[in-house]
């Protein structure tokens, strides 16, 4: 069973804000504060997941529907789907975890950090033209701006940090 209320995702309304390096971020400290942390990428680009040509790769291309790839250290599951569910990545990346981070998505109906980069944006995703979401739960912004939800230094990420444990986590 997912739990949205320990979900988050990042949102901007366009690419090039830094949504992945806050991510980055926010994982690293959170790992370092013992939380167990799961993460899920919107990807528009097709990718692989194997080396061409090992093993799991020619089994994959075989027709197997799951391959588990296991090795020191980690553990990978491959599975061939038509079209990737938001809700079965979510399973997956909740599977063990206190929170899972997700990048994009920003339909989904989870908490939500706008990532706002004053160079890259023109407007906010979550409080412009497509509407008010209601679940906003902060900005991170490079500039200060007025809004009906707190706004993060987007350049401080121990004060979006101690945010997320506080709103998300309850700690």
């Amino acid at each position: 069973m997912i739990d949205e209320k320990k979900t988050l995702a990042f949102v901007s309304s366009r690419s090039g804000t830094g949504k992945t390096t806050l991510m980055e971020a926010m994982v690293k400290r959170l790992k370092g504060k013992g939380y167990r942390v799961g993460v899920v990428k919107h990807s528009s680009h097709e990718v692989s997941f194997d080396r061409e040509g090992s093993d799991s790769w020619r089994l994959t291309r075989a027709g197997s529907d799951v391959t588990v790839l296991a090795a020191r250290g980690f553990l990978a599951v491959l599975r061939a789907v038509d079209r990737p569910s938001l809700d079965t990545a979510l399973l997956e990346a909740s599977s063990g975890t206190d929170i899972v981070l997700v990048e994009g998505f920003k339909e989904m109906a989870v908490p939500k950090i706008e990532v706002y980069r004053s160079a890259h944006c023109l407007e906010l995703c979550c409080r412009g033209e497509r509407g008010i979401d209601p679940l906003l739960v902060g900005v991170a912004s490079d500039v200060p701006l007025d809004l009906d939800v707190p706004v993060l230094d987007l350049n401080d990420h121990d004060e979006i940090f101690k945010f997320i444990v506080k709103r998300i986590l309850g700690d």
